[in-house]
């Protein structure tokens, strides 16, 4: 989804209010103007609103997240700071559709995204996405990966090489086995889990020379030490 921008898209600050209907979990991406949502357990998700007084840099020097409306959890799970893509989660713990509003602010920073990040050919944010969650057909390598796996498929995930290990997340869709792409030479443990379905190792989830695996309904965040 592309952002209502109004202002001059270059100041050395701004802000973005992005509202959305979960039912859920549910992340949403913003890189520049453009943000889409994956569902990852529940009804499907949906933007209602995406307003912005300017564009997100890509790497802005201060960056602020605030959770304005909903009656679950909203965290900042990607920083901007750290590669350029804001990554909020929102964890609905009732039953049916809620809406959720969060700011995003930011001052200074370095270039502007506008979208094409994302390979859009389109002019929608979704890179000619044939099964309408944003992820597909992505060969920029930026963590997205063609959408095949069901979480992030990004090697660094969301950490940032320290200490040698990095998160991703992995959800089975369906209640199918789902790979996702990950170096598990070393060590693998869940840290989260975001699914109402248990996620018990050697059950629903493991790994293998594949990479990590989830099934039955399992989703959650793995840490992969390097």
């Amino acid at each position: 989804m592309r952002a209502n921008v109004r202002g001059n898209n270059r100041g050395d600050s701004g802000k973005c209010t992005i509202e959305v209907d979960v039912d859920d979990v549910a992340e949403v991406e913003i890189r520049g103007d453009t943000a889409r949502i994956r569902t990852l357990s529940g009804g499907p998700s949906r933007f209602r609103r995406f307003e912005c007084d300017g564009i997100m840099p890509t790497r802005p020097n201060d960056f602020r997240f605030t959770g304005v409306d909903g009656r679950g959890r909203q965290d900042l799970v990607r920083d901007p700071r750290n590669g350029g893509v804001a990554v909020i989660r929102i964890e609905d713990p009732k039953s049916g559709r809620e809406g959720y509003t969060f700011d995003l602010e930011w001052r200074g920073g370095g270039s502007y995204g506008n979208g094409r990040g994302y390979n859009d050919r389109r002019g929608d944010g979704y890179n000619n996405d044939r099964r309408g969650d944003g992820y597909n057909n992505d060969r920029r390598g930026d963590g997205y990966n063609n959408g095949r796996n069901g979480g992030y498929d990004d090697r660094r995930g969301y950490g940032n090489g320290r200490n040698g290990t990095y998160t991703l997340s992995c959800s089975s869709e369906n209640g199918r086995r789902q790979y996702c792409e990950a170096d598990v030479r070393g060590s693998v443990r869940m840290v989260r889990q975001f699914s109402r379905a248990a996620c018990r190792q050697g059950e629903t989830w493991g790994y293998d020379n594949r990479g990590i695996w989830v099934d039955r309904g399992c989703g959650a965040d793995f840490e992969v030490g390097r």
